[in-house]
């Protein structure tokens, strides 16, 4: 025994299989368009970057109160208590056992019971028993190795989850308020057509015109009409999934206006690309891998005979009252050895499996870091093409405007036609909207930029 315990000391620290190395994966330095030296400190809570209390609110119920958070909660619980399981293994199971019978022999035997045995016999046990694993070859430390590792891979999933539900319920806060500001551009060129509409009526009854101007500029303002209430569709289908991800089907937002948001903040200079180890999807990914590489190790520790020591204590007697004396005493203390002698390479093929798993892990982990990589780059062209385009789109707009003011002033003098109304009309429309979806844009593309990132910043 003592010759068997020092064995297991011993190899105690040998385990099977692979020992992970974070794979070489070949990135640039730095983002493209992302020039500098110091990163920017990294902070949660990134909905705030945009002030607007609103969005905070919506932002934190639907953090607190989304299923799809709720379920990657109870996955991390879960998978914490099979990492909780796994250490057990480390520690031996007593169990106690108890047996009680009574039986009577039989006195017609070839070779008699000795004279004054009872043929009726009591027989009263209780014992405590262990078997215990001695880890040689590592296999429950690879076990271990692997659930911890899933279960931070299960946490990593939570946190993607929880950053998915924060960018998709801002989405779609910044969508509503668009609407709102679409809305309100849409009833003031509407009420100007109304008011065109009605300077075209009374030239043509004053005979001024002909009725094609009426027509043209009754056509004009139900274009503008319909436009609206497809708008207010819209912006209900945005409040609707708010109240979806918020978990309160009740919910009503009062209208705001998109334009009265602050800018989103540009990015900040110097984004190197080790940023990509902080999103939790990169980091799930990895862990996933470590743990498919502890599974080798468990694979190749199988092939190896399993070792175990045993042992019980307890007593035996003929009544139950006797069991806990010094002469029922009963004791037993040893080991098992189960060796695989022939199983036609099921173990090989378990180890041949558990590589392949593992190199699956590993070329999702090189794809998820290149599809990051890829996502922070397109986010920050995104947001800087859109920043740099809201100057033209005001520009644009003012001399909309402009035009507008000309055309109408011209029509009403006689010097031009109602299609040059018409037009200045509806380019004034177009360009108001643009530039309300260009807002809406530049907030959507920083929130995609964020979520590239894995989470907001403090420059």
């Amino acid at each position: 025994m003592r010759r068997l315990l020092a064995c297991a000391l011993v190899l105690g620290g040998c385990a099977m299989g692979p020992d992970y190395q974070r794979p070489d994966v070949v990135l640039p330095a730095a983002y493209p368009e992302a020039p500098g030296d110091t990163p920017p400190t990294l902070q949660p809570g990134w909905w705030h970057l945009f002030g607007d209390a609103t969005l905070d609110t919506v932002v934190a119920e639907a953090l607190a109160k989304n299923n799809d958070v709720r379920f990657a909660a109870a996955q991390v619980e879960e998978a914490e208590a099979l990492l909780r399981l796994a250490d057990t293994s480390y520690f031996p199971e007593i169990d106690l056992g108890a047996t009680g019978n009574r039986a009577r022999v039989s006195n017609l035997l070839a070779v008699p019971n000795p004279a004054g045995t009872p043929i009726i016999r009591n027989d009263r046990r209780m014992a405590l028993s262990t078997a215990f694993e001695i880890d040689f070859w590592g296999r429950i430390r690879r076990a271990t190795e692997a659930a911890r590792a899933q279960a931070l891979s299960t946490t990593y999933g939570r946190d993607v989850v929880m950053l998915g539900v924060a960018s998709l319920t801002t989405q779609a806060y910044f969508a509503l308020r668009s609407a709102d500001a679409q809305i309100l551009a849409l009833r003031d060129s509407l009420r100007t057509r109304e008011e065109s509409l009605d300077v075209a009526k009374s030239r043509a009854t004053a005979g001024l015109v002909s009725d094609l101007d009426v027509y043209q500029a009754q056509s004009a303002r139900a274009d503008v009409a319909s436009q609206l209430k497809e708008i207010e569709r819209q912006r209900d289908v945005f409040e609707h999934q708010l109240a979806t991800l918020t978990g309160r089907p009740d919910l009503r937002l009062a209208p705001g206006d998109i334009t009265a948001m602050p800018l989103p903040p540009v990015p900040p200079a110097g984004l190197p690309s080790r940023l990509l180890e902080r999103r939790p999807d990169v980091r799930a990914a990895e862990q996933t891998l470590v743990a498919a590489n502890a599974q080798i190790g468990v694979a190749k520790a199988a092939l190896f005979p399993t070792i175990s020591l045993i042992g019980s204590y307890g007593g035996q007697s003929a009544e139950l009252g006797d069991i806990f004396k010094t002469g029922a005493r009963i004791w037993s203390a040893g080991f098992g050895l189960t060796l695989p002698i022939f199983d036609a390479g099921r173990g090989f093929a378990r180890v041949d499996q558990a590589q392949a798993r593992r190199n699956q892990a590993l070329y999702a982990y090189q794809k998820s870091i290149e599809t990051a990589f890829r996502e922070v780059a397109d986010a920050i062209t995104n947001v800087r093409q859109s920043t740099s385009a809201e100057a033209d789109l005001k520009e644009r707009v003012a001399a909309s405007r402009n035009s507008l003011e000309l055309a109408r002033a011209r029509y009403g003098a006689g010097y031009s036609p109602y299609l040059e109304v018409l037009d200045a009309q509806r380019s004034l429309n177009d360009a108001e909207q643009a530039l309300v979806r260009n807002r809406q844009l530049q907030l959507s593309y920083t929130v995609d930029f964020i979520k590239a990132l894995g989470g907001g910043w403090t420059p």
